[in-house]
């Protein structure tokens, strides 16, 4: 018994000089463990004689218990006093500043093309969109693209599998007639809807333009008619300077009596706009193009310097950007008269005005998707363009 009462008291002074849970635990197992002091002493009582057997047993549980409610109450108040220590350590100083918190940016695609959306919004056009999945029809043959033109050849445009049916004859009218039969149940995903849900017809394609968007615009709504169409488009070509993938922004007025003179003033009005000049020299090129006539293509003036190029001055052309008048058959073929309407389309690419008016050297980092460079060329999401606060860099 004297034994049993010197493991005791050593055990319960062990047990309150511990200063860390890692010590009790330590303790737990010396005393109570499989090859604990406790433990072998339970199991020699089989060695005592009948009569000692009873009372040494008595006498090892109540030790035991003694030890276990030690350990227990000692590991509860290490642990309280573990959590306070460590709820002190993590306490956040409110009145200190803020840390940097890492902040997304505005890719310049994205930018450009608000831009020019508030520049258009101010003289009245809205934005229109539609399928970037494209049949043949709304695609080429609405716009007067013949079967032989190079455009519709596999080496330039990206043909999808699919159903096809026969295109709508042009002419055919303004509220059924003009979208042809059902594609027998293809139906391409859209990023945006058209206006109404006119169907399928002909080959399936990644739109080479967003021009689909005026032809779906002009077979839905009556005129006067006034929008831009932004949105990506896809062409079979990739190099240094061309990418499978670009964007694009396209405009289209179909009013009476609308002349190249509309369209120049109004080109030159919403360039000077971008480029945040009061005047941009700007000529018309004599072009062509299958869904307009007369064409043109735009060029301004620049200077190319060694490591910038200047826009508004010197005596270099840079193009920006093709246009003309609507082709009498593009009206046809989407109901209206010619000799009632008329109308002038424009066109330009995002990426090459974003290279241009933020010094952007390289089209291919457009999609490189390098943090560092869109840290560097990017847009704060609060910095809307407008042209109250002015569209500029």
């Amino acid at each position: 018994m004297r034994l049993l009462e010197n493991i005791e008291s050593e055990a319960l002074k062990i047990i309150s000089e511990a200063s860390n849970t890692a010590d009790v635990e330590h303790h737990r197992v010396a005393y109570l463990g499989k090859s604990g002091v406790i433990t072998l002493r339970l199991k020699q009582l089989g060695t005592l004689p009948p009569e000692e057997r009873k009372a040494e047993g008595a006498a090892i549980n109540t030790t035991k218990e003694k030890i276990t409610a030690a350990i227990d109450a000692k590991k509860a108040t290490l642990e309280l006093a573990e959590m306070n220590a460590k709820l002190a350590s993590e306490t956040i100083d409110v009145t200190l500043p803020a840390a940097p918190v890492a902040k997304g940016s505005i890719h310049p695609i994205t930018q450009v093309t608000e831009e020019l959306t508030a520049i258009f919004a101010d003289f009245g056009f809205s934005v229109a969109e539609g399928p970037e999945i494209e049949d043949d029809f709304h695609n080429f043959s609405a716009l007067n693209i013949p079967e032989s033109h190079p455009a519709r050849q596999m080496h330039d445009t990206f043909y999808l599998r699919g159903n096809e049916t026969p295109s709508p004859l042009a002419g055919e009218g303004r509220d059924g007639g003009a979208s042809g039969a059902s594609a027998s149940g293809f139906t391409p995903p859209h990023l945006a809807s058209p206006a109404r849900g006119e169907e399928f017809t002909g080959r399936p394609v990644l739109r080479t333009h967003t021009s689909p968007v005026q032809i779906r615009t002009m077979m839905s709504q009556k005129p006067p008619i006034r929008i831009i169409a932004p949105g990506t488009t896809y062409r079979s070509d990739s190099d240094m300077t061309h990418t499978p993938m670009f964007h694009q922004i396209e405009g289209l007025v179909i009013e009476k009596n609308i002349h190249m003179g509309h369209l120049k003033g109004l080109l030159h009005d919403a360039l000077a706009a971008f480029f945040g000049l009061e005047k941009v020299p700007m000529r018309f090129r004599a072009s062509f193009f299958p869904f307009t006539e007369p064409s043109a293509e735009v060029d301004i003036g620049c200077k190319r310097g060694k490591d910038a190029l200047v826009i508004g001055e010197g005596s270099d052309w840079l193009e920006v950007a093709g246009c003309g008048m609507v082709h009498p058959n593009v009206l046809r073929n989407c109901g209206l008269d010619p000799d009632e309407w008329q109308g002038f389309a424009f066109g330009c690419g995002i990426e090459r005005l974003a290279m241009l008016k933020y010094n952007i050297p390289d089209l291919r980092t457009f999609f490189a998707g390098d943090m560092r460079w869109l840290n560097h060329y990017g847009f704060s999401a609060l910095d809307i363009p407008s042209l109250v606060k002015g569209v500029g860099a």
